[in-house]
C-alpha cells in the first residue's frame, strides 16, 4: 500500500531507502555500542581521568577539520554509494583491530587513543556522503520526511546501542562489544549493495577542477542564513553533543554506578532523542531559520537542568528531554542546510556542516574534560550550557553586524566582500523551499 506523502513514514514508500535505513539502523545500534564501550574503556585503562575521555573524543572528531571538506568535494564528485561502501569498510576494520586489542588484554590508552584518530578519518569522509545519498533515493519531495526518518533510525539505535553495550561490557568486557560494532558494518554494507541503482536519482557530477572546496566556502559565506544555521552547528556539536563524555562522567564519577546503569542511563536518553526525530520526520516543509536558533538554545537550557539535579533518578528522568531538545536541534539545523542550497554543492555545504558539527568538538571535548577535573562531572554539562547560549548569541550579533554593513552599502543581503568578488542577495529569513527546489 502505498504511503500518504504527508505521512511519518512517508519515505519508507522508496524501496531503496527502506533498504538503506534498515541496513543503517542496524549498523548504528553497532555504532553506539562502541561509543558507549570505548568511553568505558577509557575510564577502565586510565583510572577515571575524564581528561582521558575529553581527549579520546577530541582525536575522534579531529579528522573531521581536515577531511570533512574534502569529503564533500568526494561526494559531489564520485558515486556515493560507492564511497560510502569504502568508508563503511574501512570504519569496520578500525573497529575490529581496536577491539582485538582489548579482547587480547594488550590494550592500552594510546592505543584508543590511536584508534580514535583512525575511526574518525573514516567518519569525515563518510557523513557529507551520506547526508546528501538521502536526496538521491528519494527525491526533492520526499527529503525533509527522509531526513527526520533517517535521525530516527540513528536514534532508535541510539536507544537500543547503550543498553546492548551495558550488557556486552557486564558480561564479557568492552573489547568484545567494540568487536560486535566492527561486525554490524556489514548489514551496512549488504545494504548499499542491495540497492537498485537504476531507480536513484544523482545529482550532475562535479567535474574535476581546482578550488572547489573554496567555491563550497564561499557559497555558504555569502549566505547569511546559512552562516547563522552552521553557526548553532557549531555551538550545539561543540558545547551540548558529548554525551558519552558527560553521560560516562556523572555514571560513574558523580553517581558511583555500574556500567549498567550506564549503557541503561544511555537508553533512557536515547528514547528522548528518538521521539525527537519521529516529530521531525512529520514535517511537510523546512523549519525556519528562528526555530533551528531557538530549538538551540532550549537544548542548552535542558543540559544545565541535568547537571544540576541532585539524584540518579531525577537524572534520569531529565535526560529524554536532553535527546528530545537535541534532536529537534539537529534535525532542524540539518533540514535547514540540505533544503536550502543547490544540488550541485550540497556535498560541500554538508561537509562544512558536517565540519562545524563534529570539528569542534576536539575544541570542546577537553574544554569540558579540564571543567570537570576542576570542578566536577556537573560542570560540562552546566558549563557547556552556558557557553553555547553565549557562543549562539555572538554568531547572531556578527551576522546582524555583517548585513547591516551589507544594508549601509545598499545591498539587502551580506556585504560584498572582495574576496568572494560576489553579492548575496538572501534574507535572514527562510527562503520560500518551492522557490529553492
Amino acid at each position: 500500500m502505498q504511503l500518504r506523502q504527508s505521512s511519518t513514514f512517508a519515505s519508507l514508500a522508496v524501496p531503496n531507502f527502506r533498504t538503506y535505513v534498515t541496513g543503517a539502523l542496524v549498523s548504528n545500534v553497532g555504532t553506539w555500542v562502541q561509543r558507549v564501550a570505548q568511553d568505558w574503556l577509557v575510564l577502565q585503562l586510565s583510572g577515571g581521568s575524564a581528561m582521558a575521555v575529553g581527549i579520546t573524543t577530541a582525536l575522534q572528531f579531529v579528522p573531521a577539520l581536515v577531511l570533512s571538506p574534502f569529503g564533500g568535494v568526494l561526494a559531489d564528485r564520485f558515486d556515493k554509494r560507492r564511497l560510502l561502501m569504502f568508508t563503511q569498510s574501512w570504519m569496520a576494520l578500525s573497529a575490529l583491530v581496536l577491539g582485538a586489542l582489548a579482547v587480547s588484554g594488550v590494550a592500552q590508552t594510546w592505543h584508543v587513543y590511536v584508534f580514535a584518530v583512525v575511526f574518525g578519518m573514516g567518519t569525515a569522509l563518510d557523513a557529507p556522503a551520506r547526508q546528501a545519498f538521502v536526496s538521491e533515493m528519494v527525491g526533492t519531495e520526499r527529503l525533509t520526511n527522509a531526513i527526520g526518518l533517517n535521525s530516527s533510525a540513528f536514534n532508535a539505535a541510539r536507544l537500543i546501542g547503550p543498553g546492548v553495550a551495558g550488557l556486552i561490557i557486564a558480561a564479557f568486557g568492552s573489547g568484545w562489544a567494540i568487536l560486535s560494532n566492527g561486525v554490524s558494518y556489514l548489514a551496512f554494507l549488504i545494504a548499499l549493495m542491495l540497492l537498485n541503482r537504476d531507480e536513484l536519482v544523482p545529482a550532475e557530477p562535479l567535474r574535476r577542477a581546482k578550488g572547489q572546496v573554496r567555491e563550497g566556502v564561499r557559497y555558504v559565506a555569502a549566505r547569511a542564513d546559512l552562516l547563522i544555521a552552521l553557526g548553532v552547528g557549531f555551538a550545539v556539536g561543540t558545547f551540548g553533543l558529548n554525551f558519552q563524555m558527560t553521560n560516562a562522567l556523572m555514571v560513574r564519577n558523580e553517581f558511583h554506578l555500574d556500567a549498567e546503569m550506564y549503557g541503561l542511563l544511555g537508553t533512557v536518553s536515547g528514547a528522548g532523542s528518538l521521539l525527537g526525530a519521529l516529530l521531525a520526520a512529520r514535517r511537510k516543509s523546512s523549519p525556519g531559520l528562528r526555530f533551528v536558533v531557538s530549538a538551540a538554545l532550549v537544548f542548552a537550557v535542558v543540559n544545565v537542568l541535568s547537571g544540576a539535579v541532585p539524584t540518579p533518578l531525577l537524572y534520569g528522568l531529565v535526560l529524554p528531554l536532553v535527546g528530545l531538545s537535541a534532536l529537534l536541534s539537529l534535525t532542524a539545523t540539518n533540514m535547514y542546510v540540505q533544503m536550502h542550497v543547490d544540488p550541485q554543492v550540497r556535498g560541500r555545504v554538508m561537509a562544512l556542516y558536517m565540519t562545524v558539527l563534529m570539528g569542534g568538538t576536539p575544541i570542546g571535548a577537553p574544554l569540558l574534560g579540564l571543567l570537570a577535573e576542576w570542578f566536577g562531572p556537573r560542570a560540562p554539562l552546566i558549563g557547556g550550557g552556558v557557553i553555547q547560549v553565549a557562543v549562539i548569541a555572538g554568531v547572531l550579533a556578527l551576522v546582524a553586524v555583517r548585513v547591516q554593513r551589507g544594508r549601509s552599502n545598499g545591498i539587502s543581503g551580506l556585504a560584498r566582500d572582495s574576496r568572494l568578488g560576489m553579492f548575496a542577495e538572501v534574507p535572514v529569513a527562510a527562503p520560500d523551499p518551492e522557490r529553492e527546489c
